[in-house]
């Protein structure tokens, strides 16, 4: 039985787990670029994912979709693919392909459009690689506690967060010259997510400072840091074993308001001590922020932007523009229009260099990467 994988640029790293997952059972995935037999796999975002819901349903083959859109939208998704994965893959894939090749009821996590029984287990990162021959980011930490309104992995991978022992992430680290990592909060590492404690970070890189010709990067894409874990002690461990100038700084939004409305969990004054933290210790910060949130006022709007030109003083914006997944408290609410004044700000720092993303246009990161 001949399993393909779709490439979809956006989806590497659901890609490099899975098809270790899948080739620890057996199945050796062949990578296409449109649907071939026998069957053909999928993992789509809710942005790029309907782009490609007319070649699903028009496939010569069976057709298993999952990953963020399918988890939220898994009813919608039976009418055009054969076999929908709701929730975490890496053990229920390969579970999925035994029982189409013995011709079986699908296992729970799986539904079709006559069938669909909940997930009944949960993910030991230790029992999954991250990646086998395939190569993706070190995934050290999955989960997160916070409710943040216009997120999905809360409701995905759930708000208990699990990790990857200091060991398997070894092993992972000898494939690479350059380690980095995949988290939601990369120092939170080992600690329930709610609570910072360096300690296991500060055991994790003492490991890792021990193989040879290695470059250690932590608190970067794709596992920036949520503010109030910045501490002292946190920056100095990252400038005593890793490589990276730069620490990245989840904060969102520079109005106060705005970050109680999206149940952010921290406050303005967090992020401004995680940046003089960042200074202090010689890196340069950079900040994650979103605009265009359904309820941001002008007044909102206009912090945040007076946020970013302080913070281009000093370091770089990263923004993006509010975009409504499904599955998350947001879901169908719009981004609200941004003011002349705020895109005029945007705009000349972006000109001046020190701010990045795709603040005017949610879809640009996207789609300039999937295949035509």
């Amino acid at each position: 039985m001949r399993v393909c994988w779709r490439k979809i640029p956006s989806q590497r790293n659901s890609m490099a787990c899975l098809y270790a997952a899948c080739q620890q059972a057996g199945y050796t995935l062949d990578f296409v670029s449109s649907p071939e037999k026998d069957i053909t796999l999928y993992s789509l975002n809710s942005i790029t994912g309907p782009s490609l819901f007319p070649e699903i349903k028009s496939a010569d083959a069976i057709t298993i979709v999952g990953g963020p859109h399918a988890c939220a939208r898994w009813n919608e998704l039976t009418s055009i693919a054969d076999y929908v994965v709701v929730g975490e893959g890496e053990f229920t894939v390969p579970r999925l392909l035994q029982s189409i090749e013995k011709g079986l009821s699908p296992p729970p996590g799986v539904a079709t459009d006559t069938i669909f029984q909940q997930m009944d287990h949960t993910i030991l990162l230790d029992g999954n690689p991250s990646f086998g021959e395939y190569k993706g980011y070190i995934e050290i930490s999955r989960g997160c506690p916070f409710g943040c309104t216009y997120c999905q992995t809360p409701r995905i991978f759930g708000r208990f967060i699990r990790h990857r022992s200091i060991e398997s992430i070894v092993r992972h680290a000898n494939s690479f010259h350059d380690i980095r990592f995949l988290s939601p909060n990369a120092l939170a590492y080992g600690t329930d997510g709610i609570h910072p404690d360096t300690r296991h970070v500060r055991s994790l890189l003492c490991e890792l400072a021990k193989l040879p010709d290695k470059d250690i990067f932590l608190g970067t894409f794709p596992g920036e840091i949520r503010p109030e874990f910045v501490s002292e002690e946190a920056v100095n461990l990252i400038a005593r074993y890793c490589s990276n100038t730069k620490i990245h700084i989840g904060a969102q939004s520079g109005a106060e308001s705005t970050l109680k409305k999206i149940r952010r969990g921290h406050t303005l004054s967090d992020v401004w001590n995680a940046i003089d933290h960042c200074i202090d210790a010689g890196f340069t910060p950079v900040i994650d922020i979103i605009v265009g949130f359904p309820d941001e006022t002008d007044e909102e709007l206009l912090d945040t932007v007076s946020f970013c030109r302080e913070v281009s003083g000093i370091g770089y914006v990263h923004a993006h523009r509010f975009f409504s997944l499904p599955g998350t408290p947001l879901e169908g609410r719009g981004s609200r229009d941004l003011i002349p004044e705020v895109i005029s700000a945007l705009g000349s720092l972006a000109l001046s260099g020190r701010l990045t993303g795709s603040w005017n246009n949610p879809e640009i990161r996207f789609f300039s990467k999937v295949p035509k």
